[in-house]
């Protein structure tokens, strides 16, 4: 079975702070530096930053985009990490597909996942699996909660993002 993947990281000690926004979902989209080299790889091109027609350059919201370069069964998967903060009460993450509603697909989050924190920084692997489309980007988004639900801008420390998709999915 062949493999398409995309494999992308971001680290604040290379590439300097990750500004945490959230949108009106409650969540950040977690942007990606457009290179190529040990965790980071896209010999398929999902991570384009010219993508759609659109001029994208790291870290505007564009740049949290996988785009999948086949239909497709794809494994997501995710690894976070975060700065120890106190205030935190509640860590969250998702898997959004067309998470800036770029396509008629519109925004469909899936394999929500909350935790509540552990002593120190927090350090968390996701992974979901769903078809995948080469018109449909696909995102992570994280958010953390403090006390009454409100949104707390902890820092990251590193994210991985990556998407593997098997492009021979056998039918009867």
């Amino acid at each position: 079975m062949s493999l398409a993947i995309c494999s992308l990281k971001w680290e604040a000690a290379r590439t300097g702070a990750q500004r945490i926004t959230y949108d009106s979902d409650g969540y950040h989209l977690v942007r990606f530096p457009y290179v190529t080299g040990e965790e980071q790889y896209d010999r398929w091109n999902m991570h384009d930053p010219a993508k759609d027609g659109v001029t994208s350059a790291f870290p505007d919201v564009r740049s949290g985009l996988i785009w999948p370069s086949h239909d497709g069964w794809g494994v997501l998967s995710a690894l976070v990490f975060w700065e120890p903060d106190a205030a935190g009460l509640e860590y969250r993450a998702r898997f959004v597909r067309d998470p800036l509603n770029l396509t008629p697909a519109r925004y469909d989050s899936t394999a929500t996942t909350d935790y509540a924190p552990t002593r120190g920084g927090q350090y968390r692997t996701y992974m979901w699996q769903m078809f995948v489309h080469p018109g449909t980007p696909v995102g992570l988004k994280v958010s953390v909660r403090g006390a009454g639900d409100a949104k707390i801008s902890t820092p990251l420390m590193c994210v991985e993002f990556k998407l593997a998709i098997h492009t021979d999915v056998k039918v009867p």
